[in-house]
C-alpha cells in the first residue's frame, strides 16, 4: 500500500505535487472547504488523472493534512492498494426519513463474502445518521467494520455536499467497500465530554427531532442554558451536546444539534433521540478533548496487524473544534503521537461520526474523535 497527500487552493492550484498511480485499486479522498464550487478545475483534474480510481469526498468544517488543519483548501489523499479490491456505491437521500433506505441500498450493493470494511461519507444536513447506520448494518455481515462521517459546512449549517466520482452534489451518501484477506482495519472513537445539570426525561421526540424534555419545549431549555449565546443557535448548540440513552439503560450516545424550528420550538439532531429515554446536557474541558483524541488513536490500533505504509482517517466533530478554539491543532497532535509513523493521517471536521460503539457495530456518534486505520498484510 502506498499513500500520498497534497493540498490544492482554489485560484492558486496545487501547493505541492500530487502523486499516486491510477488503478481500480486506488482510492482518492478529497476533503474540501464548503466554498469550493462544483465547477472548480480540481474535479476535472482528478477525473483526468485518476479515471479508473475510486474518487470520493465531501465538504467539511476543516480538513486535515497530517496534524495540520487546512481551511479554504482541498486536501487530496491517494491510497493505492496492492492486494485489496475496492468497490463504491452511492445513493440519493431526500431527507432524514429516507436515510435507512439509502443505507440498505448501499449495503446491498457492497455486501460480499470477502467484504472487510466500508468507508461512508454522507450529506451532513439531509441525513439521519442513526437510520443510515441501521440501514447499512441490516445488509452487512456482523464482522464488517463500518466507519466514516457526515459532511460539514463550517459552523453555518447551510449547505453540505459530496464528491461521488465526477458528481459534486448534495443529498447523497457515498461508500467504499474494501475486500480481501490482505486488508486490515482498526477503528477507535472517544469523546471527552461530561454531563452537567439534571438528567431529563425525553417527553417528546420523533426520530431525530426533539420536542420536549421534562415537558418543556427543547428549544426553550437550550436557550435558557445558553444565555447570551442563544441568539447564535444552531451553531452555539455545538457547545452543549446532548447525551441520550433509552429508559431501559444501554449505551449512552451523544447527539449534536443540526437545526432549530422556531414555530414548534423543537430541535433537529444528527441522530435519533429515544422517546421516553433519558437525556442530559454536556460540556467539555479542553484537556479532556485532547486526551480523548489520543485514546481514539490508541483504540484504532487494536487488531491492526498490517505492515508497511497505512492510512489513518480521522473524523472529528466541528463542536470539538469550536470548544478547543486556538488549541484545536493539539487534538490532532495528540492523535498523531499515538499512531506509528507508517500511517499517513488525513480527515476532516464533521457534523457526525460513524464508528463502532461498545457493542462492536457501527453507530452514529457526535462530538467524538474517530480514527480508522487501514493497511495491508
Amino acid at each position: 500500500m502506498r499513500v500520498a497527500t497534497a493540498r490544492y487552493r482554489p485560484g492558486q492550484g496545487w501547493l505541492e505535487p500530487l502523486s499516486g498511480e491510477d488503478s481500480p485499486a486506488t482510492l482518492v479522498l478529497a476533503f474540501a472547504d464548503p466554498e469550493v464550487s462544483a465547477e472548480d478545475p480540481i474535479w476535472g483534474e482528478l477525473r483526468d488523472r485518476f479515471p479508473q480510481s475510486v474518487r470520493c469526498g465531501c465538504s467539511t468544517s476543516g480538513q486535515f493534512d497530517g496534524p495540520v488543519i487546512c481551511d479554504r483548501e482541498v486536501v487530496v489523499t491517494v491510497a493505492q492498494f496492492h492486494r485489496t479490491r475496492l468497490a463504491s456505491a452511492s445513493a440519493a437521500v431526500a431527507g432524514g426519513p429516507d436515510s435507512r433506505r439509502a443505507g440498505e441500498e448501499i449495503g446491498e450493493r457492497l455486501t460480499a463474502p470477502d467484504l472487510r470494511g466500508v468507508l461512508v461519507l454522507s450529506d451532513g444536513l439531509a441525513v439521519n445518521g442513526s437510520e443510515l447506520a441501521a440501514g447499512l448494518l441490516s445488509r452487512l455481515a456482523q464482522d464488517v467494520v463500518v466507519t466514516g462521517g457526515l459532511a460539514g459546512d463550517g459552523s453555518r449549517f447551510g449547505h453540505t455536499w459530496l464528491l461521488d466520482h465526477d458528481l459534486v452534489t448534495s443529498h447523497r451518501v457515498v461508500a467504499v467497500g474494501l475486500y480481501g484477506d490482505a486488508v486490515t482495519i482498526g477503528a477507535g472513537s472517544c469523546g471527552g465530554w461530561s454531563g452537567f445539570g439534571p438528567p431529563r426525561e425525553v417527553t417528546g421526540a420523533v426520530g431525530n427531532v426533539l420536542h420536549e424534555l421534562d415537558g418543556e419545549p427543547a428549544l426553550d431549555l437550550y436557550r435558557r442554558y445558553l444565555g447570551d449565546l442563544a441568539g447564535e443557535l444552531p451553531a452555539t448548540g455545538l457547545l452543549m451536546p446532548l447525551a441520550v440513552r433509552t429508559a431501559a439503560g444501554g449505551e449512552t450516545v451523544v447527539r449534536t444539534l443540526l437545526a432549530i424550528d422556531e414555530d414548534h420550538r423543537s430541535m433537529t439532531f444528527a441522530g435519533d433521540i429515544p422517546a421516553g429515554g433519558v437525556a442530559q446536557l454536556m460540556r467539555a474541558d479542553r484537556e479532556d478533548l485532547i486526551d480523548g483524541a489520543a485514546t481514539a488513536a490508541e483504540r484504532s490500533l487494536v487488531g491492526q496487524d498490517g505492515e508497511g505504509p497505512g492510512l489513518a482517517l480521522a473524523v472529528s466533530c466541528v463542536g470539538r473544534r469550536l470548544v478547543l478554539g486556538d488549541r484545536a491543532d493539539e487534538e490532532l497532535d495528540s492523535a498523531r503521537e499515538q499512531l506509528p509513523g507508517r500511517f499517513s493521517l488525513t480527515g476532516f471536521y464533521s457534523y457526525g461520526e460513524l464508528a463502532p460503539g461498545l457493542a462492536g457495530r457501527c453507530e452514529l456518534h457526535n462530538q467524538t474523535m474517530t480514527i480508522t486505520t487501514i493497511s495491508e498484510r
